[in-house]
């Protein structure tokens, strides 16, 4: 069973939608970040980091428990343990691997940087022009490469995509016009449609 840590943000939303996409069983643990509840001591001993998600795997490897923190982390780990969600066709494996660190380093933090700007009343206009101006080059790069492939690992649907999917499928906020886009509106409205995804956006139910 895997015990999922979790709160209804694009990296919690992240291991949700991969769980649902798998249909592996899965107790969820809502951790209320408006409470503060991911800097408490109980919460630190499972993700020393402070952050959702993390996940328990109790039939890790050898059989025995493991504890994972970091989307990136958990969603490679939950490819490796069923054989799905990432190309066995080295190329494009790596061609997923890569764009899930693009989602990592690139995608979320400058969009999460243009979100934090663009929500505070003290509006810091030189920041907020900083990050949205990061975040549309980030989409550009992504709708370059949807113009290419399917998916951004190729042909095949990944995690990749489904760790750059709960960010960019927000992208308007961050003041990117997806008329402009029309790769990753495409894109966005194919995975936006998958059942797995509609049950994992829906997760932790609060």
């Amino acid at each position: 069973m895997i015990e999922l840590y979790t709160w209804g943000t694009p990296n919690g939303q992240k291991i949700s939608i991969a769980l649902e996409e798998l249909a592996i069983p899965y107790n969820v643990h809502p951790v209320n970040l408006r409470a503060d509840e991911q800097k408490r001591p109980e919460y630190l001993r499972i993700n020393p980091n402070g952050r959702i998600p993390a996940l328990i795997d109790s039939d890790g490897p050898g059989g025995k428990p493991m504890t994972i923190f970091e989307s990136g982390a958990i969603l490679i780990h939950l490819a490796d343990k069923t054989g799905k969600l990432l190309p066995s066709d080295q190329h494009s494996k790596m061609a997923a691997i890569q764009w899930l660190m693009f989602q990592m380093s690139g995608i979320g933090p400058m969009y999460g940087q243009a979100g934090f700007f663009m929500r505070q009343e003290d509006k810091n206009q030189p920041a907020i022009d900083r990050y949205f101006a990061e975040s549309k080059r980030l989409t550009g790069v992504l709708n370059t490469r949807l113009g290419e492939a399917e998916y951004l690992a190729g042909k095949e649907y990944s995690i990749a995509d489904i760790a750059t999917f709960p960010w960019v499928r927000l992208v308007s906020f961050f003041g990117v016009d997806l008329e402009d886009m029309p790769n990753v509106k495409r894109w966005i409205d194919a995975i936006a449609a998958r059942p797995a995804v509609v049950a994992g956006l829906g997760i932790p139910k609060v």
